[in-house]
């Protein structure tokens, strides 16, 4: 049975592994101010996060992890390359798993370095791999950025980009959204239409923050995408294609090469793939094992915008991911702000690691 006093020597140890490295080893407060939070994970985060409110900063939150704090932290400082490392308490509500804890310790690696984003990618993954070595474990890997790249080359308007790719993490929307500006699925308002809300908006009493004009220059950009043509078939099977996408790393890097001459858009982080599969091959980590999913992350790890992976317990499925981690460079720019910094991190679970352990061993 794990106690309290092993799972802290647990995290010691895991911590350790980070510390070698150099990392400048940071503490954070418990109270974080929510709007910070909410504007850059958006409302979601409502439903995982404890809220209290402070009669001077007002709403606040206990921490839900440590990476926007860190980020905030670091774009004050602006040093790069840096590397942090952090052991603490996260808080979290559980109404969907309740059988999970509400606070849990979490140790964590972070790099920021825009000089070799590929190589900081390797080494956040093999040092994860290292801190998990003899536990049996699931990895899954993936890349945002891919996808995210594909959207950017849509042959479509700047509009309808923006609004799938705002939608990247929420998959069910972001279908919808695929199928109506594809044409898969049939539009909501006619031309005719519209000229009739446009004939009738002015009689109408204004209850809310939004007055006349605002309600039709919104009319006005539904009207014009309405009138937008569909994206080309082509083009979405592409993207579908790379959603689908599930294989080993190496085969998935065969494949997206074969899909980037037909959109080359994506070129780029292709490319970018395989270096950090051969970074990656140069620490001893077997790319032709690895497994690679082109929809991985999209779910469950919203601020990360490139590399993505995840550990999971191979006899415990059950159990919450033992390690997850990421590229999140548009979030230091969110941050910044305008200042963008690629950064790439990873947090382990020492009470998860330790059951598993535990249990391997007996």
């Amino acid at each position: 049975m794990t106690v309290l006093r092993d799972i802290l020597l647990e995290a010691k140890n895991l911590a350790a592994i980070f510390e070698a490295t150099g990392a400048e080893v940071v503490e954070l407060d418990f109270l974080q101010i929510s709007n910070v939070l909410l504007d850059l994970y958006g409302e979601d985060i409502r439903g995982r996060a404890f809220i209290t409110n402070d009669p001077v900063y007002g709403e606040m939150m206990l921490r839900p992890d440590f990476t926007v704090p860190i980020v905030e932290q670091h774009m004050t400082n602006s040093v790069s390359p840096a590397r942090y490392t952090y052991c603490g308490k996260v808080f979290r509500r559980q109404e969907e798993f309740p059988d999970r804890p509400r606070e849990f310790l979490q140790v964590g690696y972070e790099i920021f370095d825009g000089a070799k984003p590929e190589k900081a990618d390797a080494e956040v993954f093999s040092l994860v791999n290292e801190a998990l070595s003899g536990i049996p474990v699931r990895i899954a890997t993936g890349d945002i950025g891919i996808l995210m790249s594909a959207v950017r080359s849509l042959s479509t308007s700047e509009p309808r980009k923006k609004a799938l790719l705002r939608h990247i993490w929420r998959p069910d929307r972001f279908r919808t959204l695929l199928n109506q500006f594809s044409g898969l699925s049939s539009k909501l308002h006619t031309t005719e239409e519209f000229e009739d809300y446009n004939k009738i908006v002015d009689k109408f009493e204004i209850i809310g923050s939004r007055n006349v004009r605002e309600i039709k220059e919104r009319l006005q950009q539904i009207k014009l995408e309405t009138e937008t043509d569909p994206i080309n078939s082509e083009e979405v099977k592409i993207l579908d294609d790379i959603l689908s996408l599930k294989d080993k790393c190496t085969e998935a890097l065969r494949y997206l090469e074969k899909l980037s001459k037909k959109m080359p858009g994506i070129e780029l982080t292709v490319e970018n793939f395989a270096k950090r599969l051969t970074l990656l091959e140069k620490n001893g980590i077997k790319a032709d094992l690895l497994d690679f999913e082109g929809s991985y992350g999209r779910t469950s790890m919203e601020y990360y915008d490139g590399f993505v992976f995840g550990f999971y317990s191979e006899t415990h499925k059950e159990l919450a991911p033992v390690a997850t981690g990421g590229r999140y460079d548009a979030l230091t720019e969110r941050m910044g702000p305008g200042k963008k910094i690629p950064a790439v991190g990873a947090v382990l679970r020492p009470d998860l690691t330790l059951l598993l352990r535990e249990n391997y061993h007996d």
